[in-house]
């Protein structure tokens, strides 16, 4: 039962946000640089990933035997493997991208796909703030990497799912917040390298529907180290709190009018009481 869990919510986190992030695209949502739609799902998305980290995956691993030391110091240690994670793809971008002629916004685009298994949304996947990505051969580099991410967050799922089915649905809610608005960059750089609108999505739906490979992964690992559970859950929140103060918020930081601030603000409370309600409605069942 747990497992038919998994893979549901997986699926529905993995290709569902892709499904998502084109409708929006269609309807217009986060198509030019000034458009306040991804400001809105970036904010919805880190208020999101924040109230599951602090809410719900660490009061979940504290209430085990491990102890809040230990705890502790696998948040710290899952919080510095993201950041070296991170730094370790932006190297290897700015590499790659040493010898043709510069791209304009070079950081940008180096960050852009610096998701691997942390789960992170890259600044040119949410961003449409930088619109000049730069066309990549079939635009392989984005799906490898969006395929690496999407199981690492299958994992993180399922973590969820085997201490608390309440906690998996709240984690996969989570994680499709949040790869909506990196999807809508992945489907931009798509389209930019083929003209092919099917294909684009096709494609990156086949790299979201990882999500479900890391799902069945994670059920089997987390089975069998069922002792290691709440440092699964703590190793959840890292991801989860690096992808929100790292990543998505930094975006968020810009000079604003007090109208754009409130609804930021808005967004960032809604994305929490979105988490609360969705916990609530799963207790309840």
């Amino acid at each position: 039962m747990t497992l038919v869990a998994i893979i549901l919510a997986t699926l529905a986190a993995g290709i569902g946000s892709v499904w998502l992030a084109a409708l929006l695209m269609r309807l217009g949502l986060g198509g030019r640089a000034d458009s306040v739609g991804p400001q809105h799902l970036l904010s919805l998305a880190a208020g999101a990933l924040l109230a599951t980290a602090f809410m719900h995956l660490l009061p979940e691993a504290f209430e085990s035997q491990a102890g809040a030391h230990d705890l502790f110091a696998t948040l710290l240690v899952g919080l510095v493997f993201f950041f070296l994670l991170d730094k370790a793809e932006l190297w290897h971008h700015g590499h790659e991208h040493s010898h043709p002629e510069p791209a304009p916004h070079d950081h940008a685009h180096g960050h852009g796909h610096a998701h691997s298994h942390t789960g992170h949304a890259s600044q040119e996947g949410h961003g449409h703030a930088h619109h000049h990505h730069a066309p990549r051969a079939g635009g392989w580099a984005v799906l490898t990497g969006d395929s690496v991410h999407c199981f690492g967050d299958g994992i993180l799922i399922a973590s969820a799912f085997m201490a608390d089915i309440r906690l998996g649905v709240i984690a996969a809610v989570s994680v499709l917040a949040h790869e909506v608005p990196h999807h809508m960059g992945d489907l931009v750089v798509l389209r930019q390298s083929s003209p092919n609108r099917q294909m684009a999505i096709i494609k990156v739906s086949l790299a979201g529907a990882v999500t479900a490979l890391g799902g069945v992964v994670g059920y089997f690992l987390v089975g069998q180290l069922q002792d290691f559970l709440p440092y699964f859950l703590a190793v959840a929140s890292s991801s989860f709190v690096y992808v929100a103060l790292a990543d998505l918020i930094p975006q968020l930081q810009k000079r604003l009018t007090a109208r754009e601030t409130i609804a930021q603000i808005a967004w960032l409370i809604a994305g929490m009481v979105i988490v609360t309600l969705v916990s609530g409605a799963a207790h309840a069942h």
